[in-house]
């Protein structure tokens, strides 16, 4: 099966390294080591005769970079920038079906991190400030000590679907005309499946009979894990909303489908993989 955007990455993590201040400062200096700067959750990218590619800088003085791994024998890690001299900053969400699949996983990871790391720059238990440690994976509190590492938030994304056809629904801050798969977080002592049943109840009061796992999705926006979901619904029960999570839902068939999410989207790749059935 083929991966959805933002997986296949080739980058070795080197979680050996992390652990090594010593080797770490060294690769700092090494003038063969690359940056990618993020800025204001854009990526630097160059464009190329396919569309875009990642695009890594040598900087002398970065400030808190984070360790993301090795490439081809270089360290490359990923930093916080302001500087618009570096060249063209774009946003993943526009064009990630547009990068190699390898270039769009690592500007993923590299987006995700640097949100997570400016996002516990104090510690949620005292409120002291954080320092990072472990190549930027770890962040010390300087209060009372919690170690703090990267969150990733698991959420299934479900298709459901009865005969010939599927639901779909859409939030209001969507596209107009635009209708997706349902989704939700996974909550404290539930399986993914039984969160797709539980979502899929709760936003439209349709209940589900099979659930079968179909792919994954890294997703930096900001930082989950979508876990991929087919699901088969009772009965083609007309959708019952409150008008708090969705804005409307209905069923629809395959030569009446509306306005679909975007190509990059493991929702888009659910849709489109019950079409072609």
């Amino acid at each position: 099966m083929r991966g959805n955007v933002f997986s296949g990455g080739t980058i070795d993590r080197a979680a050996t390294l992390r652990r090594d201040p010593d080797g770490l400062a060294a690769r700092l200096k090494d003038p063969e080591s690359r940056f990618l700067p993020v800025r204001d959750n854009h990526s630097l990218v160059s464009k190329t005769e396919q569309g875009y590619a990642a695009r890594s800088v040598w900087l002398a003085d970065p400030v808190e970079p984070v360790f993301l791994g090795l490439l081809d024998g270089r360290a490359y890690f990923a930093v916080d920038s302001q500087d618009e001299t570096l060249g063209e900053f774009a946003d993943l969400r526009q064009i990630a079906t547009l990068l190699p699949a390898a270039d769009a996983s690592l500007l993923a990871y590299a987006r995700a991190i640097l949100q997570w790391r400016r996002n516990h720059l104090f510690c949620g238990r005292c409120g002291a400030a954080t320092m990072p440690e472990q190549g930027g994976h770890v962040r010390r509190c300087t209060g009372c000590g919690a170690e703090h590492y990267p969150r990733t938030d698991p959420a299934v994304i479900m298709l459901v679907w009865s005969g010939e056809h599927c639901l779909l629904g859409r939030q209001k801050v969507w596209t107009p005309g635009m209708m997706s798969t349902l989704a939700g977080f996974v909550e404290p002592g539930e399986t993914p499946e039984e969160a797709v049943a539980r979502e899929v109840f709760e936003e439209t009061g349709v209940r589900i009979k099979q659930v079968r796992y179909h792919s994954s999705q890294p997703w930096p926006f900001p930082g989950s894990l979508m876990i991929g979901f087919h699901a088969e619904a009772e009965s083609l029960q007309p959708p019952s909303i409150d008008g708090h999570e969705l804005e409307a839902a209905g069923w629809f068939t395959r030569d009446a489908m509306p306005l679909l999410p975007g190509p990059h989207s493991i929702a888009r790749r659910l849709i489109e993989d019950w079409l072609r059935r």
